[in-house]
């Protein structure tokens, strides 16, 4: 791993964005919730500060999911169900930066994974939908990338089961590889990251 990164988000005051500028995103822990009173005190109402025993369950998973092979992504609170609605909440996380190969490709275009001879793909993390109005935009008509809370839960598991142990993988970014359209209306993208797995028979004999 290179150096642990941290990122604190107070809704109310900032957005944060965890960033890689070489390797990919990778979220190690999250919390989602309250925990004391003085974290992100920005509250109007100081009432809301009381809760110190709220917490997310499924926020790694979920920010995971949003987050895991980007370069760039977004903590958004919306993709929590709320924990505690009467209390306001704040997120933490750490992350890496983890050395790989970055691959955005805009719905219906071809995506084409490669190793060398010898070596295997292995999937750092997937992503299908939309979480920003800059990507896959270029003769887009404007209302189909107005909506950046796009996304399916099944594009980490769809791409790993095609890709896994091969060392080419050939598929197009479309609605029906990942099943049902998430998001209708939306033009969408799949990023992802992996890296080569080095095969080497005689330790999985």
């Amino acid at each position: 791993f290179k150096s642990l990164l941290y990122c604190q988000t107070c809704p109310l005051v900032h957005l944060s964005y965890l960033c890689c500028y070489q390797g990919v995103v990778s979220v190690l822990t999250v919390f989602y919730g309250r925990k004391n009173r003085q974290t992100c005190e920005e509250a109007i109402d100081k009432d809301k500060l009381e809760n110190t025993e709220c917490s997310k369950t499924g926020a790694f998973e979920a920010l995971a999911n949003r987050c895991n092979g980007k370069k760039v992504c977004e903590v958004d609170k919306e993709i929590f169900s709320d924990p505690c609605p009467e209390t306001y909440k704040y997120i933490q996380t750490t992350y890496t930066c983890l050395p790989a190969h970055h691959v955005v490709a805009c719905e219906d275009s071809e995506v084409k994974l490669s190793c060398d001879s010898g070596q295997t793909i292995a999937l750092i993390g997937a992503f299908y939908g939309r979480t920003d109005r800059t990507t896959c935009i270029y003769g887009v008509p404007d209302g189909q990338f107005n909506n950046i809370t796009c996304s399916t839960p099944t594009a980490n598991q769809v791409v790993t089961e095609r890709c896994k142990g091969k060392s080419n993988c050939n598929f197009h970014a479309k609605n029906s590889m990942f099943g049902d359209d998430p998001c209708k209306g939306t033009y969408k993208y799949l990023e992802l990251a992996y890296i080569h797995f080095l095969f080497i028979p005689s330790l999985v004999s």
